[in-house]
């Protein structure tokens, strides 16, 4: 009546979990880049291009790895496999486009109206 695999994808739930988080460390990195360059070109005022094709590839590997660990992890706790591939892709997939469109939308505002206008403190 249950259903437990035979073999847990443990070895899938890492390799996600170490995808994920590595790409996070790039993708701060390099928006890191990205910030520091439009202050160091806001004293000249010169329209600084933003590029999603810099976030992009840093941005896919975390969708890849929190797609990887979320079928694992539902995998692991009995799902089977077409299950566990219909929840967790669709899922990781719709919240990964919706943090990239938030992400994308912040970026536009800071670049537009300055890093000024983008004050978190006052929220609290």
């Amino acid at each position: 009546m249950y259903y437990f695999p035979q073999q847990p994808p443990y070895f899938l739930l890492a390799i996600g979990l170490f995808i994920g988080v590595t790409s996070g460390f790039g993708l701060s990195g390099t928006l890191k880049v990205i910030v520091q360059k439009w202050r160091k070109d806001s004293a000249e005022k010169a329209e600084s291009s933003f590029s999603s094709r810099q976030l992009l590839v840093p941005f896919l590997g975390i969708t890849i790895g929190v797609s990887l660990f979320l079928y694992s992890g539902l995998a692991i706790f009995g799902f089977p496999t077409l299950l566990a591939l219909g929840v967790g892709l669709p899922l990781s997939l719709l919240t990964c486009l919706l943090v990239w469109l938030q992400l994308s939308s912040m970026l536009t505002f800071v670049k537009n109206k300055g890093m000024q206008a983008l004050d978190l403190d006052s929220l609290s």
